[in-house]
């Protein structure tokens, strides 16, 4: 079986989902509690992400999710994914640091919505996932609408995502404001269906929450790792 090798620490409440879902989909996939899968995790700093991009520092990002990278190919993965959406603005220049495949969590969740045949997607997310382009463009490129929330809501957002959700807190307050914001958005923008656009969101976002198709990121990624182990 090939080895995933796994970016963590973006931020680390999703990195032990990354690990715990993995192992359960692993184990479902071949019928079996006494298997495990044999993967490595190099754990990062989200703050030193979050910095490099607020102060337009792209090369130092490259670098410093590229050292990240390059450590966990030298220890046998087989293949790498970056565990949280946001360090996917330099994805295609990390990609080319290292001599081993790379999953996209951006063109995975892409598939998975042309797959469904939506059209109009609403994207949540940090700030940075939000008002950058790097998530928009393959619907872009492809005929597909994408909207995200007003400047204000986007705010409030990417907040409550770094200073509750990245530090395990689960707010119902925050989850009825989050909820308000994808009402609004329904009704000004028609979309079809929601991207959970930060690794951290399926914390406070169910199914069932909304009457939309939800795609949740994480569980996306996870399912094209299952494959890629397969493979």
């Amino acid at each position: 079986m090939k080895k995933a090798g796994i970016v963590g620490g973006l931020g680390p409440e999703s990195t032990v989902d990354y690990y715990q879902t993995f192992i359960a989909k692993y184990q479902d996939k071949l019928n079996s509690k006494q298997v495990l899968p044999e993967l490595f995790i190099n754990s990062i700093n989200m703050y030193n992400i979050f910095a490099c991009i607020s102060e337009n520092r792209l090369n130092d990002l490259t670098e410093y999710v590229g050292e990240a990278v390059q450590k966990l190919e030298a220890i046998g993965a087989d293949f790498i994914v970056i565990s949280a959406n946001t360090p996917h603005i330099v994805f295609e220049e990390v990609s080319q640091l290292t001599k081993v495949p790379m999953i996209s969590i951006v063109e995975a969740t892409y598939e998975k919505a042309a797959e469904q045949g939506l059209k109009k997607v609403g994207l949540l997310g940090t700030k940075f996932t939000m008002e950058h382009d790097f998530f928009k463009k393959p619907f872009l490129e492809n005929g597909k609408e994408i909207v995200v929330p007003s400047e204000q809501d986007q705010l409030f957002l990417h907040e409550k995502i770094v200073e509750e959700l990245e530090n395990g807190i689960v707010n119902p307050e925050t989850k009825q404001s989050f909820l308000a914001i994808i009402q609004k958005m329904i009704a000004e923008e028609h979309i079809d269906s929601l991207i959970l656009g930060c690794t951290e969101l399926p914390m406070i976002l169910k199914e069932g929450d909304v009457d939309l198709a939800l795609l949740n990121t994480t569980e996306i990624h996870l399912d094209k790792m299952l494959e890629q182990v397969f493979l």
